[in-house]
């Protein structure tokens, strides 16, 4: 079960294909259950089962070829 949910902003992220591969990479990360990603904000809700070092999740999003703002 999650015990965690943050939500970042990722620009880039404009169709289903784009959807697939950031929840993908994000998907692969350690303590990571579900991610849930937004097409329209660019909003990506992660819920994991410990805190998420946002460090990890910037450089895991930008190696998948997306641009990370931050937490939202």
């Amino acid at each position: 079960m999650s015990a965690h949910s943050t939500t970042y902003k990722v620009a880039g992220v404009n169709s289903g294909h784009c959807k697939a591969i950031v929840s993908g990479a994000l998907r692969e990360l350690d303590a990571v259950d579900t991610v849930q990603v937004e097409i329209s904000t660019g909003l990506i809700t992660i819920n994991s089962a410990a805190e998420l070092d946002d460090k990890l999740i910037e450089e895991t999003v930008e190696d998948a070829g997306y641009d990370y703002v931050g937490r939202a």
